[in-house]
């Protein structure tokens, strides 16, 4: 009863927001073009407004802000995606495996320019993804081409029933991340409803159940993984990392972490470094099983390729990469993200054994905070960042302290000001309010904060090693 009563005292309120919410969802779902940026502004501020609302209102009633989180993805499930084209290419890789080519051997143009048609409504597909993601050979791991697959085998001839598919499969993930978070919150003996600031935010309402980005599949099984590895089944939990793994690859930083969480929490030394060896060779193993249905001379060259385009020819809502590029036009006159883009790998490697080495990693906290830091210092270096690469962030920020990755969830709207423009280009100062605002959080949480009770910033983390 007790978990009623938030909804009874403000059941007027709630109401109001929640189908405030639906309307804003409906919305932005059927009738929003992503050129429309002041209205996309609009929008979404008054949806983060409403989300903040009720998660403060409601955060003692769970099972509501659950049937919130259900009601406000329902409202996506017949809308064709509006701020992303990548779905088209989605489509394309499941119809293709469906038909039994190997997408990882050719590009969407290899067809079309020869005026081939391998798949239902190519044409419309390839006008829909745009020339730069047909000339590339796809990048999406086996697990994801699954994903596709199986919308394909439902909608062979359906764009929309393609897209309905992949998102139930998506909202299905969601799901499954808020029941093993929920645990893993419990385990930690942090607040339930904290997950409700990823579960419940309309940034992740939108980039995932709306755009269709495959992210929220791949944190549901590093969660599930989490959660296992919490409760002392690393086996099993290796097999569900490298599931993780074959959904997007962007799990394989946060390997070198768990180190000190097998070297240091077993009885002897030698004990806990075999199990770590055999952590790595399960996650290894069934990587390559996943793998190994499109193994082959080309697939190893095309796929090396298409990843290395992110660090050495793409750029998208960049920061201090940016202000690199700057500073080599400044003395070069030309782009040099050729050079700057072979360092950055570098210092992310770096970055991650220092974090692997000097930070503690044994409880739960201290691994899932390293692991926050790590990815957070790759997307501040990184070329590309997308929108919906901040998901993982925002996932892990609830099981920290750590509250700048919520605040970037609302200010990475920002970043979608390059559509405006027919050409994609981006406006800098826009770029630079944005990260001046994740920065300035940052900062404050991880080195300027003092420490309060359990609270740490992570210089003070840090010293205590």
């Amino acid at each position: 009863m007790q978990d009623r009563k938030p909804f009874t005292k403000y059941q007027n309120t709630g109401i109001i927001l929640t189908l405030a919410c639906l309307l804003l969802y409906f919305v932005f779902a059927y009738y929003l073009a992503r050129t429309d940026y002041t209205t996309l502004i609009i929008l979404y501020s008054i949806l983060f407004l409403l989300f903040y609302k009720l998660v403060n209102i409601f955060k003692t009633n769970t099972r509501l802000l659950t049937g919130f989180a259900f009601a406000f993805r329902a409202m996506f499930i017949l809308a064709i995606p509006n701020l992303s084209q990548d779905f088209y290419r989605f489509i394309w890789d499941g119809r293709l495996l469906l038909e039994g080519y190997n997408p990882y051997l050719f590009t969407v143009d290899s067809f079309i320019s020869k005026g081939e048609h391998p798949v239902a409504q190519a044409e419309t597909l390839f006008k829909g993804m745009g020339e730069l993601n047909a000339s590339h050979f796809t990048n999406y791991p086996p697990l994801n081409q699954l994903c596709f697959l199986i919308a394909a085998l439902f909608a062979k001839t359906s764009i929309l029933g393609s897209v309905i598919v992949m998102r139930l499969l998506i909202i299905a993930a969601d799901f499954g991340t808020l029941y093993f978070g929920k645990r893993l919150l419990k385990l930690i003996n942090t607040p339930v409803y904290n997950l409700f600031w990823y579960i419940l935010n309309p940034f992740i309402i939108i980039e995932l159940t709306g755009n269709l980005h495959f992210e929220g599949v791949m944190i549901f099984f590093l969660i599930w993984s989490l959660y296992l590895l919490s409760k002392g089944k690393w086996i099993l939990a290796a097999v569900i990392f490298s599931f993780s793994v074959s959904i997007k690859l962007i799990p394989l930083i946060f390997l070198p972490l768990i180190f000190k969480w097998f070297t240091n929490r077993h009885s002897t030394k030698t004990l806990g470094f075999v199990k770590l060896l055999s952590f790595y060779g399960i996650v290894g193993l069934v990587s390559v099983l996943l793998f190994s249905p499109f193994l082959s001379t080309n697939f190893v060259n095309n796929y090396t390729q298409t990843v290395g385009l992110w660090f050495q020819r793409f750029e998208f809502n960049a920061s201090l990469y940016y202000i690199a590029r700057a500073i080599g036009y400044t003395f070069r006159g030309y782009n040099e993200i050729a050079i700057i883009g072979k360092y950055i790998p570098v210092l992310v490697i770096g970055f991650v054994l220092f974090m692997t080495f000097f930070r503690k990693n044994q409880t739960l906290p201290q691994l899932i905070s390293s692991m926050l830091l790590v990815l957070s210092f790759y997307y501040f270096t990184a070329t590309t960042v997308h929108p919906w690469y901040i998901a993982t962030l925002l996932i892990l920020s609830v099981f920290t302290n750590y509250k700048f990755p919520l605040v970037w969830s609302f200010a990475i709207i920002l970043s979608y000001l390059a559509y405006v423009n027919t050409n994609n280009i981006e406006n800098l100062w826009i770029i630079g309010l944005e990260y001046l605002i994740v920065y300035s959080v940052f900062i404050w949480e991880a080195i300027l904060k003092k420490p309060l009770g359990q609270k740490k910033s992570a210089i003070n983390e840090i010293a205590d090693l």
